[in-house]
């Protein structure tokens, strides 16, 4: 999807086309990749899972930082439509990447069907899955012990049984009835249950509290990378793109962040989700910084520090697993990121109107920086320790106690 929207993209005719090629397609196809690699690296490793994070994450910054240096050269050189075909055809390698990514743990049924398929045996092919089968097993290791099927592995499991209902129609169309409206009854309750699912991880105030500060994080930091170039431009700073533009110092900066970030989120007596806070509400000041910085000099730097603090979307994949767990990992991670892509798409329209508005980018940053600071104060006081105290087993709802000494004496 990536290399295609790309490559369609060059031949766009019109800028309602190139919405959809690039806009439609490229986002989506970059969503899909980007939620795809991350919980898939949550699931492979444990106890280094930030480090590995923060190096899976930190190709992103280093394609952003050669794509915002070689882009302009490219299009010089070939043109818009020859940059688009090039940097499409680099993106082709994505496949090839993916190639190596194999899920840890392979479902019985699974397995069995791979097997049939190599035996070349139809027969096979469309059994269906004993209830035996159905229960995990690792990999070409040694069978895990029976545990029940989630809510993923449940819809796949369904999915399979399709194969045999469509066998079941040859026999009578009374058969074929049946098995249809058995098998719509057992998907409405699969989907039935992945919903449910969904509606506890939104019950979770943690959980809640971080979508808000990734929308408003999204909503507030992500367009001043677009527009601080024309800050530099609009105030006399400097007169043409750098060779090395803000954008690009931006993205060094977050690669190193991201890394940093891994490796501290790694020490036991850090908690992951104030270090997130932290990191938005340094970001927020950065931002405040911006309007009132007259030299280049000084978008440079702030430049390095907002990319530097941009490097915690590294941790949103480590944050996700320490309040839902592994099990429910790619469904809240799919929740949050529905929050940061609304953000971002919000973000560079309404920065926008600000600058139609006042013909300046200050009440723009302004407006971004306050974004990204309640998004941290909302996502600490939200998750204070205070939050999360329940009631011991010994308490009695009945009863009201007047003090401490009562309630011991009655435990007593």
């Amino acid at each position: 999807m990536v290399a295609g929207g790309l490559m369609l993209s060059a031949f766009a005719p019109n800028v309602q086309f190139l919405i959809f090629s690039y806009g439609i397609v490229v986002g989506l196809g970059c969503g899909l990749v980007y939620a795809a690699t991350l919980t898939i690296t949550c699931q492979y490793f444990d106890k280094r899972r930030g480090l590995a994070l923060g190096i899976v994450t930190t190709g992103t910054s280093v394609g952003a930082f050669i794509y915002a240096t070689a882009q302009n050269e490219l299009i010089v050189l070939y043109g818009l439509d020859g940059c688009l075909l090039i940097i499409g055809a680099v993106a082709l390698n994505l496949m090839a990447c993916a190639g190596f990514m194999r899920p840890l743990n392979m479902p019985g049924y699974y397995l069995k069907q791979k097997a049939a398929l190599e035996r070349n045996t139809e027969e096979h092919l469309f059994e269906k899955p004993q209830l035996d089968d159905l229960k995990i097993t690792a990999g070409s290791t040694t069978t895990s012990p029976e545990k029940t099927l989630t809510v993923k592995e449940l819809l796949i499991t369904i999915d399979s049984k399709d194969l045999a209902i469509q066998t079941d129609k040859t026999k009578g169309s009374f058969l074929a009835r049946l098995g249809i409206m058995k098998f719509i009854k057992k998907k409405k309750q699969a989907y039935s249950k992945y919903m449910h699912s969904m509606y506890e991880i939104l019950q979770d105030q943690a959980m809640v509290a971080f979508c808000i500060a990734v929308f408003l994080f999204s909503l507030g930091a992500f367009p001043p990378v677009l527009f601080i170039e024309d800050v530099a431009q609009s105030e006399g700073l400097i007169e043409e793109v750098s060779v090395i533009p803000l954008v690009s110092i931006g993205a060094m900066a977050t690669g190193v962040g991201k890394l940093v970030l891994g490796i501290l989120v790694d020490i036991r007596w850090i908690n992951s989700i104030y270090l997130y806070a932290f990191t938005m509400f340094a970001g927020g000041v950065a931002l405040f910084l911006i309007p009132i910085t007259k030299t280049y000099l000084g978008l440079q730097i702030l430049s390095v520090i907002l990319g530097f603090f941009s490097g915690n979307w590294s941790l949103t994949s480590y944050i996700t697993t320490k309040i839902v767990g592994l099990d429910r990992l790619t469904q809240a991670h799919g929740i949050l990121m529905f929050f940061g892509g609304f953000g971002i798409m919000l973000g560079p329209p309404v920065v926008g109107w600000f600058f139609d508005w006042t013909q300046s980018y200050d009440l723009a940053f302004y407006f971004s920086g306050s974004c990204v600071v309640l998004g941290a104060l909302i996502l600490f006081m939200l998750t204070l320790p205070c939050w999360n105290r329940k009631p011991s087993e010994n308490d009695r709802p009945d009863v009201h106690y007047t003090s401490n000494c009562d309630k011991v004496a009655s435990v007593a």
